[in-house]
């Protein structure tokens, strides 16, 4: 089989499954003006009928004049958060941390970006050379369906990093959301063996050759309507050429170090670790919680910060983000969300930002 076709019915007999079968089921919900991922009872918890308003420094929530079920682009937050949790007890005093089974998790409507920041995690944290059995066991016992993407967001650019808008491997099953004057119904791939599994027990019909090409079309044509785009050539080489550039200093004019743009990154994974007792000394935890590199103390040495002004650190993360991150793991550390743009409170533009290198080093070569 090619494909199948199921219709919102469907969506509510896959959210009912994969909880019968033991899964967490995460999703799009939406909460306090936002669409945010969290647990869902059922698919009547998914946003139906909402997309989203992005800018630089802008998220809006907007009513469609459909049901589509996925018709949104990134919200603030990623599939991380539960992968590679934001605070971890590593052990206790009394050996009292859990020993419990890492929780089986089904995603739902990972789009094609935040699947491959999935892989970009997995490379980092369970494929090194000392990988972090947490999260390799979350992942590893993780259900995934994937969702295609028809309509990008204002902020988008997985085109320019190679990771959308048509998803890659790693889903169970994936879907591409069609609307009509039927509704919504949904072109299903599958990824896996257990995809297939699950697909049996839903009500589904098989898919005509015209609703896979017409379906792989929109998605094509999608990848020439991105909100934003990366310039042109070899991104790494760039940054090593602009690193005593003057426009470090024009980005910190607005740069406030918050650590907003590393918060809601799909792929930043640094973490710090810390010891802390009770009041009478008698118990002692150490824990590991998310750290950034904007911060201060990032990357403290007997004699202070290695990093102190403001350009050093915005320059560090990006270049770390789109360079040095093909020497350590092969591959771009951005995977063209779009979530910095909108998160960042002054609207720094990491797409804006390389374009403007881009230019005043071919200002430099003429």
């Amino acid at each position: 089989m090619n494909g199948a076709v199921i219709d919102t019915a469907g969506v509510h007999q896959l959210v009912s499954a994969l909880i019968d079968r033991g899964y967490r089921v995460i999703g799009p919900t939406l909460s306090e003006n936002a669409i945010v991922l969290a647990e869902l009872a059922s698919a009547d918890d998914l946003p139906t009928g909402w997309g989203v308003e992005v800018e630089p420094g802008h998220y809006r929530l907007r009513r469609r004049n459909d049901d589509a079920l996925f018709g949104h682009s990134a919200g603030p937050q990623s599939w991380k958060q539960f992968l590679h949790p934001p605070r971890q007890r590593l052990w206790s005093s009394d050996g009292s941390q859990s020993q419990d089974a890492p929780p089986r998790y089904a995603f739902l409507g990972v789009r094609a970006c935040d699947l491959a920041a999935i892989s970009r995690l997995d490379d980092v944290l369970g494929k090194g050379t000392h990988p972090d059995g947490g999260f390799a066991g979350r992942l590893r016992h993780t259900f995934v369906v994937a969702v295609n993407c028809t309509e990008p967001g204002g902020l988008c650019f997985c085109a320019s990093m190679g990771t959308g808008p048509q998803v890659g491997p790693g889903y169970d099953l994936a879907l591409t959301e069609r609307l009509d004057d039927g509704g919504p119904h949904y072109l299903v791939e599958i990824g896996s063996d257990d995809g297939a599994d699950l697909l049996a027990e839903l009500t589904f019909r098989d898919a005509r050759q015209d609703e896979i090409d017409s379906a792989r079309g929109e998605v094509a044509r999608a990848a020439q309507r991105m909100g934003r785009h990366m310039p042109a050539g070899d991104l790494r080489e760039l940054l090593i050429e602009s690193r005593e550039s003057p426009h470090w200093d024009e980005v910190a004019d607005r740069c406030l170090t918050c650590g907003n743009c590393t918060m809601v990154c799909p792929t930043c994974f640094c973490t710090s670790v810390e010891d802390v007792t009770d009041l009478t000394g008698n118990h002692a935890e150490r824990w590991m919680h998310w750290s950034s590199c904007f911060e201060m103390d990032f990357t403290f040495l007997h004699e202070g910060s290695v990093r102190q002004s403001t350009p050093s650190r915005y320059r560090h993360w990006i270049t770390h983000k789109l360079g040095t991150w093909h020497d350590q793991f092969g591959s771009s550390g951005c995977v063209g969300c779009g979530r910095c743009i909108a998160w960042c409170p002054t609207g720094i533009d990491i797409t804006e930002e390389m374009t403007t290198l881009h230019d005043l080093a071919e200002r430099r070569d003429d």
